[in-house]
């Protein structure tokens, strides 16, 4: 952990679990996706995520409620509103319940320029 990052939980997972589901990894690589939320800490800014070749430099790292969340926020993950963002992640999730007091990690990333 570098200085710059002291005052952050220690990680939950690895940043190669960050994004994992293809139809994402594709968003990811589209420009389509340039945000991630968990429900823990996967990587620090300035650490660089790999899809498929290409890397991306996580730019922020900060906590949020899912009430918080807005139309904007949605479309940084990849989706037109967040009622549509909402719906694919209690589909993933199928057992959890849309808390809007739920903190969740969110992981800011933008593409590496060579």
């Amino acid at each position: 952990m570098t200085e710059m990052n002291k005052d952050l939980p220690e990680k939950s997972c690895s940043i190669e679990r960050l994004v994992t589901i293809e139809e994402d990894v594709q968003k990811v690589l589209n420009g389509e996706k340039t945000a991630t939320r968990r429900n823990g800490v996967y990587a620090y800014p300035g650490e660089i995520m790999e899809l498929e070749g290409k890397e991306f430099k996580i730019d922020a790292l900060y906590s949020q409620t899912l009430g918080e969340m807005t139309d904007a926020d949605a479309k940084t993950e990849g989706y037109e509103t967040l009622e549509e963002y909402k719906e694919t992640i209690l589909a993933l999730h199928p057992k959890m319940p849309w808390v809007p007091k739920m903190n969740v990690w969110v992981h800011e990333f933008s593409p590496v320029q060579k």
